[in-house]
């Protein structure tokens, strides 16, 4: 043995013997992870941009930085996340068990005594696992990227006056300054023949000059422009005009107040499960006339303000987190059920079938949701009878599924095989 074998470690050898993933296990693991990943990346590729060219047109109008439109798509990636997540796991899942039943992978498997819902089983434990990140996806991180991107959204509309001109027409980028220019850039920055009429202080200021530069500062909320070789008339109340030449100046044009962006809280989409819960929990204890011995939070951790949402959106919101996350782990075993192939069955619409009912089941919950905002009825009723419905069916049909693929010939051979197990061990217990 060589040194190099010698200190060769399997990748799962320091993982606990209980949950630690035997060969069979890591092979199916590792077949599903490139094309999972390859199908995470194209759905949220072809979900962000639908909301790439609205975002591109809305932020090039306010004369907003490329670095403004980054920050708002990765405000964004959580949101179609939890939208591409449960697509891609399914698409995944059923490349590799497809694969393996037209290359009798999955033949070979169940005639050395392999069954369909042992294959299964580390699709549904990475499933199980996906539901668990999903729970913070859904419930911490959404709510937070979601006001993030709000609020980003508010600033970069509200950044100020934006360099919109046209030569010849004078424009009024505040309330006491008028400009014109005779020659103007494409990007409306560069300017020829500049006029500026500005009657703040007071007083009234004339300034005329060959070139000028219009540079837009958002963190500031502020538009300045740079003049070249120019000359100011000074116009006071009283007195005598001025005049005053200048080789370069810098005129601030444009200022605006930002106001504040609200806190986080405006609708229950924007509240995390704990919060929700805790919301819940208050209005309860109110309904009933209880006092609630909870202190209220300090300004300082008062971040969000959710008195004006009433109880049932709540409700609503919480047990459609908490249904959509649950039922992650049984995406795996839909996709299994019906990848799987007779031997003479080609091209079955399998995967269309999968989308079909993952799309009814996604719609069938956003309706509960509403439904039990409303008030009218109970999440019970409308989110999670669907919820079990869709478990309890892609249960059955993944056991109807591993009874039908075994046929006759293979159980006798199962059998036989079990039969002369029982014969050698019997041989050995008379041999002793």
């Amino acid at each position: 043995m060589t040194r190099q074998s010698r200190l060769y470690e399997p990748p799962f050898a320091r993982v606990p013997a209980l949950i630690r993933p035997n060969t069979l296990d890591s092979y199916l693991l590792a077949q599903a992870v490139p094309p999972f990943t390859i199908a995470l990346s194209v759905v949220l590729i072809a979900l962000l941009l639908e909301r790439l060219l609205v975002l591109l047109n809305l932020l090039a109008a306010e004369a907003s930085p490329f670095s403004t439109l980054l920050r708002l798509l990765a405000d964004l990636l959580p949101h179609y996340m939890g939208l591409a997540l449960p697509a891609a796991l399914c698409v995944s899942i059923f490349a590799v068990v497809r694969r393996m039943s037209d290359t009798n992978e999955l033949d070979s498997l169940m005639s050395s005594g392999v069954s369909l819902l042992r294959v299964c089983r580390p699709f549904a434990v990475a499933g199980a696992a996906l539901g668990v990140m999903s729970m913070l996806l859904y419930g911490y991180i959404q709510p937070h990227a979601r006001y993030q991107f709000r609020e980003g959204f508010y600033l970069a509309s509200h950044a100020g006056w934006a360099p919109v001109l046209q030569p010849g027409v004078f424009a009024t980028p505040s309330p006491t300054i008028s400009l014109r220019a005779d020659g103007v850039s494409h990007d409306g920055t560069d300017l020829t023949g500049v006029f500026i009429r500005d009657t703040g202080d007071g007083r009234e200021r004339d300034i005329v000059a060959k070139r000028g530069h219009v540079r837009v500062n958002t963190a500031k909320a502020e538009a300045q422009i740079d003049l070249t070789d120019g000359s100011i008339l000074t116009i006071p109340p009283k007195g005598e005009p001025s005049v005053t030449y200048f080789d370069h100046a810098t005129r601030l044009i444009s200022h605006a107040q930002q106001s504040q962006f609200r806190n986080r809280g405006d609708d229950e989409r924007e509240l995390t499960s704990g919060e929700l819960s805790r919301e819940l929990h208050r209005d309860a204890r109110a309904a009933r006339g209880l006092v609630d011995t909870v202190p209220p939070p300090s300004a300082s951790q008062q971040q969000f303000a959710s008195e004006d949402i009433p109880p049932q959106s709540l409700r609503a919101e919480l047990n459609f987190r908490l249904a959509r996350s649950l039922s992650i782990p049984f995406i795996p075993i839909l996709a299994a059920s019906l990848a799987v192939l007779g031997k003479r069955k080609r091209g079955s619409a399998g995967l269309a079938v999968a989308v079909v009912i993952l799309v009814t089941y996604d719609h069938a919950l956003q309706f509960g949701e509403s439904l039990v905002a409303t008030g009218r009825n109970s999440p019970l009723l409308v989110i999670w009878a669907p919820t079990l419905l869709f478990c309890g069916a892609c249960t059955a049909l993944i056991l109807a599924r591993a009874d039908m693929i075994a046929p006759a010939n293979l159980r006798a051979a199962l059998q036989d095989v079990a039969r002369m197990r029982l014969f050698r061990r019997r041989l050995s217990g008379e041999a002793r």
